[in-house]
């Protein structure tokens, strides 16, 4: 039993809920920059080394941070802060899963997805980390190695970037701000206590972010239509639906500071990005 405890705290500091993003944003973009025919062993292989580093990148987050999440009701039993493993333990995991991706990419895949995946870890941990307890700005730092996982997916599957891929990489990192500001947005106070400064001191009620949700959401569902139009009318119909039902909470969100419609856009928002990852993906084949 106490086995099978201790390897659900580890899976725990991995993030396997993020973890399901990284997998599914590489994935697609693995397609997408296929020259040819897909390459399953590549494909496979790229979401693996992905997988390893992001998995070492969030235990090494967690690791950073557990003095702070003991303050947060949200976090307060995680692993680290509950004290089910110790912070020795939580490091040697986190830089043997990040040094094993590594490896794993620049042996099995290709040096560009390596670096592009280290770069990711680097810059999540020394920048986007220490960042979060001084300025609201870390979000929009943060989501650039957020949407890095498109850019390994590329590289792995045609050793370079090109093409349709800084479109796909903008649409990763423009959904990042109305998913983890509306988070910011129901967790204020968890945060405030802790010392995270994930919202302006400025907006006490919240209505400058809700107006940053909404013009944010607007320019998001304007780049994913980019690839309908690119692919034909009935991708451009389905992305076009997907983006309304997408924005109607957020536009219920900007009239409201309820916690419930921040919670709405944060499911809308998990619905939306792999729908629209699908239709491109099944679309846009340039194969």
């Amino acid at each position: 039993m106490k086995i099978h405890s201790r390897l659900c705290d580890y899976i725990t500091l991995t993030k396997p809920e993020v973890n399901l993003l990284v997998v599914m944003t590489t994935a697609a973009s693995y397609n997408l920059g296929c020259p040819g025919p897909l390459h399953v062993a590549g494909l496979i292989n790229t979401i693996m080394g992905t997988l390893l580093v992001a998995s070492g990148t969030a235990t090494l987050n967690q690791w950073m941070e557990r003095s702070w999440d003991a303050q947060m009701r949200r976090t307060a039993n995680r692993p680290l802060p509950g004290c089910r493993v110790g912070p020795k333990e939580a490091l040697l995991l986190g830089v043997s899963l990040s040094l094993a991706g590594g490896a794993y990419l620049a042996a099995v895949v290709n040096l560009m997805a390596a670096a592009l995946a280290i770069s990711t870890l680097l810059s999540y941990l020394l920048i986007y980390t220490p960042l979060k307890r001084r300025t609201p700005l870390s979000t929009l730092l943060g989501a650039l190695p957020g949407a890095m996982p498109i850019l390994i997916g590329w590289a792995g599957a045609s050793s370079k970037l090109d093409g349709q891929v800084w479109l796909l990489f903008a649409l990763l990192f423009l959904w990042q701000f109305p998913h983890f500001l509306a988070i910011a947005l129901m967790y204020r106070e968890d945060y405030a206590r802790a010392g995270y400064k994930m919202l302006p001191d400025f907006d006490t009620d919240g209505r400058f972010t809700r107006g940053e949700i909404l013009v944010l959401s607007v320019v998001l569902v304007i780049v994913t239509l980019f690839f309908g139009i690119s692919s034909g009318p009935i991708s451009t119909v389905i992305l076009a639906l997907a983006g309304a039902t997408f924005l109607w909470p957020v536009f219920k969100l900007a009239l409201s500071a309820r916690r419930k419609m921040a919670m709405r856009v944060v499911h809308a928002s998990i619905i939306y990005l792999p729908l629209v990852l699908a239709v491109i993906t099944q679309t846009n084949t340039h194969k």
